[in-house]
């Protein structure tokens, strides 16, 4: 595929950055919810995520307990994966993490080292948040406008 014949999906902030918090852990949410599945799928139920974890309140997401967890597991509105459900709660609950630590998530990032195509920000997201392995960690960042080359090259 041609480097014109490619352009990145508007969910993607590829000009600029996200400008809250919350858009960032929706990315983190949509690659999580990515793997193993086809974008089509997860963008045809994409409105439903966005209602079943409260627009991504990162607040409101780390607020969900196992409740939550049985109400989503049925909910056929969104991929009714349970591992991955209990990922994106675990997930809020890091960002509010980062977020005392650091003040945001974008400060958290900037914080780290992205030479060598982010090989250390690659591992170091691997080891904080659920179900991001280097290659969703590499589509999270390039879909959060980091200047990390294209996940498919």
């Amino acid at each position: 595929m041609g480097e014109g014949s490619w352009s990145p999906p508007k969910w993607m902030y590829r000009d600029s950055r996200p400008p809250k918090d919350d858009n960032y852990f929706a990315n983190m949410t949509r690659v999580v919810f990515l793997a193993g599945l086809s974008w089509k799928l997860i963008d045809k139920k994409w409105p439903n995520f966005k209602k079943a974890f409260k627009n991504f309140s990162i607040p409101d997401v780390a607020r969900f307990d196992e409740k939550d967890v049985e109400r989503l597991v049925r909910d056929a509105g969104i991929v009714r994966n349970r591992a991955k459900i209990i990922a994106t709660i675990n997930n809020a609950k890091q960002f509010q993490e980062i977020r005392k630590e650091y003040g945001s998530f974008r400060y958290y990032l900037d914080s780290l080292d992205k030479s060598n195509n982010y090989a250390l920000v690659i591992k170091e997201l691997g080891k904080k948040f659920n179900r991001i392995g280097p290659s969703s960690a590499r589509i999270f960042l390039y879909s959060v406008g980091e200047n990390i080359r294209r996940p498919m090259e």
